[in-house]
């Protein structure tokens, strides 16, 4: 069965992040002044084979704790759903 994952992969709290800080900027530049922080991350999607949307979603995690994620910088989310 083939299946549609997400690994949504964010800098941790702890990081700076300059391009969050520039975005931040310029929308406060254009008058967006009720706007909070800004922080910017990366959306990666897959599709992968698999048994069930629970042996994907282990291998995703797998993969991205080991190559898609720094783990030093960053924290990551997975999602998984059947390709329709």
């Amino acid at each position: 069965m083939r299946f549609k994952a997400q690994v949504a992969v964010r800098l941790k709290k702890s990081v700076l992040d300059p391009q969050g800080a520039a975005v931040e900027r310029a929308l406060k530049s254009h008058g967006h002044q009720d706007l909070g922080s800004v922080r910017i991350g990366k959306l990666i999607e897959l599709e992968v084979e698999g048994e069930s949307a629970g042996s994907v979603k282990a291998l995703v995690e797998d993969w991205a704790d080991r190559i898609l994620a720094n783990p030093v910088l960053e924290t990551f989310s997975v999602t998984v759903e059947p390709d329709s």
